[in-house]
């Protein structure tokens, strides 16, 4: 690879290069948390053995069986954490939507294959436990901004998942490895290719929201309208969105707000159910 082709690359994948402040929104992101953990009920549940196999799960007091949404941090599978991912649960909660931010292992202390099995794993707790927790099993809703959409689409197969948004998402890896991004990972281009889920859509595809922002790189909006196309030809039930005026980061944003367009998609997919069999290992 070239000097200019690892340039390009690295641009290709900087979102934040067409934001004047990314640090505007990592502290919005926190401090919106925070806000929900304020003035909400919540508990931390461990979902597996490795150390940062946690969620933090915001139920619906007095609810026997309400949806949940699970959402899942961008980052690059490399920065943020649960910490920062409750910014949107007040709009769910107070609709009477269960919330769980989900956190899992980061790079490069955690290979992105254990990664993908981490949230894979949290769906699963969260299925079997959902009776427990006040949650309706077969309306449990997934999803993931940037690195997070990644994630929530390598679990596209998962029996218990009812819908999928996924927002600004890398849906085809194998770019990215000559990119800055890989320093991190470190993937093969062989590792990077079995791990897009581009390439591996799975059968009997859920409802799936997929949108981007007005403003992103052409690299997101190429690999956006990729997953687009694929997912129609595989006979995914697709609500396709681009968020006029929205960048890479203020799109989640609109999760839980029925009077967008984004909103109003994923208030959709949360009024409705799927048959999913029983919870299972």
């Amino acid at each position: 690879m070239t000097t200019a082709e690892r340039a390009y690359l690295d641009r290709e994948f900087s979102p934040s290069r067409l934001v004047p402040d990314i640090g505007h929104y990592l502290r919005e992101y926190s401090a919106r948390s925070a806000e929900a953990r304020a003035a909400f009920a919540h508990r931390t549940l461990r979902y597996g053995t490795a150390a940062p196999e946690l969620l933090d799960f915001f139920p619906v007091p007095g609810a026997a069986a309400a949806p949940l949404m699970v959402f899942v941090h961008g980052g690059f599978w490399q920065e943020s954490g649960r910490e920062q991912a409750a910014f949107t649960a007040s709009g769910f909660l107070e609709r009477g939507v269960a919330y769980a931010a989900l956190g899992y292992g980061l790079a490069p202390a955690h290979r992105l294959d254990g990664i993908v099995a981490m949230v894979r794993r949290a769906v699963r707790l969260l299925a079997r436990t959902a009776p427990v927790l006040g949650v309706d099993p077969a309306r449990i809703h997934l999803a993931g901004s940037s690195a997070g959409a990644h994630l929530a689409a390598m679990a596209l197969g998962d029996p218990h998942v009812a819908g999928v948004s996924l927002l600004s998402g890398i849906y085809d890896l194998e770019p990215m490895t000559g990119s800055y991004v890989n320093e991190a990972l470190g993937l093969t281009r062989a590792e990077a290719r079995r791990l897009s889920p581009l390439g591996r859509l799975p059968r009997g595809l859920p409802p799936i929201v997929l949108a981007r922002g007005e403003h992103e790189t052409g690299e997101f909006i190429r690999q956006h309208n990729a997953m687009s196309a694929a997912l129609t030809a595989a006979g995914g039930d697709v609500t396709d969105l681009v968020i006029a005026g929205r960048t890479h980061f203020d799109v989640p944003y609109d999760l839980p707000d029925p009077t967008t367009p984004l909103g109003a998609a994923v208030a959709r997919q949360l009024a409705a159910g799927r048959t999913v069999p029983a919870a299972r290992e």
